[in-house]
C-alpha cells in the first residue's frame, strides 16, 4: 500500500474552481470500528459545491477533502477488532455529515477512512457509477414517499422538479408501489419524457396554471401530499394547491440556486390557505436524518435501496467520469443547464467500470 495519495483539498471558502487544489496526503490510517477504503468513483452532486461556498446547511473545517456525499471503494484495511466487512469487498461508503454529528471524512482522495456502520456492500454486477450514487438520492426518494409523506397505494402524490434526478427516482419508486404522481415542471419538451417514465400526469408551470390543474386533475377530493424542490413561488403555489389538512415536504430550493442572499430564500405562503385549511409546511435535509436515525434504521433503509437499484426498480442514469486532475471541467459540467448524468471522479480501475 502506498504511504501518500492524491486529494482535492479546499484550504477555505470560495468558488469550487477557484479554492480546490489536488494535493498529496498520507494515506489514513483505520481505528477499531472503521475500514480504509480505496475509491474507484464519486459523484459530484450541487450541494458538494454549495458546502464549500459556504452556503450549505453545514460548514466543515477548513482545509477540507471536497466531497461530503458518497462513494463506491473495496475495503483495503480494516481497524483494530473490526468484524462485519472482508477485505477486498466491494462498498459503498456513506460521508454525508449527520447533523448533529461527529466530522466525517470527505470523498475525493485516493483512500479513505470510514465507520463501518456508514459502509453497505454491493454485489459487483452494479457498475461504478450506479452504486457510486446510491446512498443520496435514491435513499432521499424512499424516505420521502414512504417515510415522510407515507404514500398509500393508489393516493396522489404531487412533486416539484419532476426532471430532477430526485424526482425521477420518486416517479419509479410511485410506479412500483402503485402510488399516482401529478409531475410539475418548467418546461414543455419535459413533458413527454416524465410521461414516458411513469408519471401519471404532468403540469408544465410555463403554459399552465398550476392551482388549476391540480384541482381539475385530482377532482373534489384534492391531493394531501407533495413533495417540493423549488420553493420560491412554486412551493407556495403548491401548498395552495393541496386539500384542506394537506402536507408538502420541503426538501431543495432551486428556484434560488444562484442566490447569495439567505433573506431571498423564501417561500410566499398564503397565511389564509395555511390556517383556515391547515396545511403544513416542513423541511427535510438528509443530513439531519442521519443525525435522528439509529446507525441500523440507516443500514436498514440503503439496504432497501440497493435492492430496489440492484432489481432495476430504481434505475440511476450514468455519470460522466473525469480524473481528479479534470476537477474544473468536471465542476463545470455539474453546474450546466440540462447536462444528463452526474460528472464521476474516477480512480484508475474504477475508470472503465464508471461508464
Amino acid at each position: 500500500m502506498p504511504q501518500a495519495m492524491r486529494a482535492l483539498v479546499a484550504r477555505t471558502v470560495g468558488e469550487p474552481a477557484d479554492v480546490l487544489r489536488l494535493e498529496s496526503r498520507p494515506v489514513p490510517t483505520p481505528e477499531a470500528g472503521q475500514a480504509l477504503i480505496r475509491v474507484k468513483a464519486t459523484p459530484i452532486h450541487a450541494s458538494d459545491l454549495h458546502v464549500l461556498r459556504g452556503r450549505y446547511g453545514f460548514s466543515p473545517e477548513f482545509p477540507t477533502v471536497g466531497g461530503h456525499m458518497e462513494c463506491v471503494g473495496r475495503i483495503e484495511a480494516l481497524g483494530p477488532d473490526t468484524e462485519g466487512l472482508k477485505i477486498g469487498e466491494r462498498v459503498v461508503a456513506v460521508a454525508v455529515p449527520a447533523v448533529p454529528g461527529p466530522h466525517v471524512a470527505g470523498t475525493r482522495q485516493e483512500y479513505l477512512v470510514a465507520d463501518i456502520q456508514r459502509i453497505l456492500p454491493v454485489p459487483d454486477h452494479l457498475n461504478d457509477s450506479s452504486t457510486s450514487q446510491l446512498a443520496v438520492n435514491p435513499l432521499t426518494a424512499l424516505l420521502l414517499v414512504t417515510r415522510e409523506l407515507d404514500v398509500q397505494p393508489g393516493e396522489w402524490l404531487l412533486q416539484t422538479a419532476a426532471g430532477s434526478t430526485v424526482g425521477r427516482l420518486v416517479i419509479q419508486l410511485a410506479r412500483h408501489l402503485g402510488m399516482r404522481t401529478i409531475n410539475v415542471v418548467r418546461r414543455r419538451d419535459a413533458v413527454e419524457g416524465i410521461k414516458a417514465l411513469g408519471g401519471d400526469e404532468v403540469i408544465c408551470t410555463e403554459d399552465e396554471d398550476l392551482l388549476q390543474r391540480v384541482a381539475e386533475i385530482a377532482g373534489p377530493a384534492g391531493v394531501r401530499k407533495a413533495t417540493d424542490c423549488v420553493a420560491g413561488d412554486v412551493g407556495a403555489q403548491v401548498s395552495q394547491a393541496l386539500a384542506p389538512g394537506g402536507e408538502v415536504v420541503v426538501y431543495g430550493a432551486l428556484s434560488t440556486h444562484r442566490q447569495t442572499d439567505p433573506a431571498a430564500l423564501t417561500i410566499p405562503l398564503s397565511a389564509r390557505s395555511v390556517i383556515y385549511e391547515t396545511k403544513v409546511v416542513r423541511g427535510f435535509w438528509l443530513n439531519r436524518w442521519f443525525g435522528t436515525a439509529s446507525p441500523a434504521d440507516a443500514l436498514h433503509a440503503l439496504s432497501q435501496v440497493r435492492s430496489l437499484v440492484a432489481e432495476d426498480v430504481l434505475s440511476i442514469p450514468q455519470g460522466e467520469p473525469f480524473p481528479l486532475e479534470r476537477f474544473t471541467e468536471a465542476i463545470a459540467l455539474a453546474e450546466a443547464p440540462a447536462h444528463g448524468g452526474k460528472p464521476l471522479f474516477v480512480f484508475e480501475e474504477g475508470r472503465d467500470d464508471g461508464r
